[in-house]
């Protein structure tokens, strides 16, 4: 089991994720962001699978147009057409990139010459499977239709270019994958790598993770991933950690921080989103889908120790929570086991949500944005409704339900867990000023 070893480190030295940018069918900003979790309601809705009759709730970035992002949330004209120059004819995945890659790099007010300086980390691998498999099915049909830019769309690295080009970030470069647990892992690589000291500062992306009808059926047959009948509702379809629950809702989610040391934000006039008080990765040694509670409790347990960190100072723990049966029940099983109290009556512990409930589950980019969302709900001081948790998996632990929660926040939990036994938690922590009495 590894760690970043940051713990609760103060001044200089404190890693703090300076800034992000988020693009979400349903938000397009990190201030969108934050309404959304405010407002407690999913942002789902019936999304038909090509090929077949299987209705699933999703909420996909149909039709997406760059042109038009830039013309909304990019004021630098040679910012827009850079961007539109590097990345109009990518994929999704690469488009998506860039856009949150240079929205994060904006709100963290880089110079150049920070740019120049900063590394970058993408999270994710197979991005741009849907473009695959059209990409496949119209060279059985015309092998000679085949394009040579086909060389850059079938590889993940074409966002790491692409992001590099539109930012100006010259840095260090890591593709970092994982599955589900893609986004912490390469933000706690990117973590490792500035609270070192070996680079001044990193730029995390997590792209779009685009799934063709054939991950699509996959994921159904497997009873992960959640499907609907035309009368039913799709906003109540994804349902973690209640009894009901009936598997994951898939998402279009993009989303890219800046971290660096706390002191370098602050110079450029920049207040932190938050701060990384410490990490655990580890993984269970054997093949498959299911998950493993006794890895998911070393992960929290590694982080928990690396920040420095106690049970009883998590306020808040923002769970990998997708919905589906066996990740639920064997993560709040792991839960309890970290956070057990005897001697607590009622229910011990955080308050425990699950933000894939409202905007669904982004795969690869799923760890970093719900990053995003416990800082905003550490920062906002609430914890975001689960509007369709009526009967809770466990009694021994305090799930947030139909109603946002206020509360101190102080310290929080953000668990990842991925096929193939990937366990990944992150502590985090508000900032400087928000700890003071």
């Amino acid at each position: 089991m590894t760690s970043t070893r940051t713990a609760h480190r103060r001044g200089e030295s404190t890693v703090a994720v300076t800034s992000a940018g988020v693009l979400h069918p349903a938000a397009t900003t990190v201030a969108a962001l934050d309404d959304v979790l405010r407002a407690g309601e999913p942002v789902l809705r019936a999304t038909p699978v090509p090929g077949g009759d299987l209705l699933v709730p999703a909420a996909h970035l149909d039709g997406f147009d760059l042109r038009a992002w830039a013309q909304d949330h990019c004021e630098d004209p040679l910012a827009r057409c850079r961007l539109r120059r590097v990345a109009s004819r990518a994929t999704l995945p690469v488009r998506t990139a860039c856009c949150v890659a240079l929205a994060a790099c904006t709100a963290a007010r880089l110079t150049d010459a920070d740019a120049r300086d900063t590394s970058v980390v993408i999270a994710g691998n197979n991005l741009a499977l849907n473009h695959q498999y059209r990409t496949v099915a119209a060279h059985v049909a015309d092998p000679s239709g085949v394009r040579a830019g086909h060389l850059l769309d079938c590889f993940d690295t074409d966002a790491l270019g692409a992001v590099g080009e539109v930012t100006g970030c010259h840095g260090e470069g890591w593709p970092v994958g994982g599955s589900s647990a893609a986004g912490a892992l390469a933000l706690i690589h990117a973590a490792r790598l500035v609270a070192s000291g070996q680079v001044p500062r990193a730029l995390v992306v997590a792209p779009v993770n685009d799934l063709s009808p054939v991950e699509t059926n996959a994921f159904v047959k497997a009873g992960a991933m959640a499907w609907i009948t035309a009368d039913e509702d799709a906003t109540g379809a994804c349902r973690p950690f209640d009894e009901s629950h009936g598997g994951f809702a898939a998402a279009h989610i993009a989303a890219a921080v800046v971290i660096e040391p706390e002191h370098r934000a602050r110079r450029r006039g920049v207040r932190p989103l938050g701060r990384i008080l410490g990490s655990g990765t580890g993984t269970d040694g054997r093949r498959g889908t299911r998950p493993d509670a006794p890895g998911q409790i070393r992960a929290m347990r590694t982080a928990l120790s690396d920040g420095g960190l106690a049970p009883s100072d998590i306020d808040y723990v923002n769970a990998h929570g997708t919905g589906s049966a066996v990740g639920d029940d064997t993560e709040a099983a792991a839960l309890s086991a970290v956070f057990e109290d005897p001697g607590a009556t009622p229910a011990p512990g955080p308050w425990i949500n699950s933000t894939k409930a409202l905007i669904g589950h982004g795969l690869g980019a799923a760890g970093l944005v719900e990053t995003v969302a416990t800082l905003l709900q550490l920062t906002g001081g609430y914890c975001h409704a689960n509007p369709r948790l009526a009967k809770p998996v466990r009694a021994d632990l305090r799930f947030v339900t139909d109603t946002v929660t206020g509360a101190p926040l102080r310290a929080a939990l953000s668990n990842s867990f991925a096929f193939s036994g990937i366990n990944a938690s992150l502590a985090l922590g508000r900032t400087a000023e928000e700890d003071s009495p």
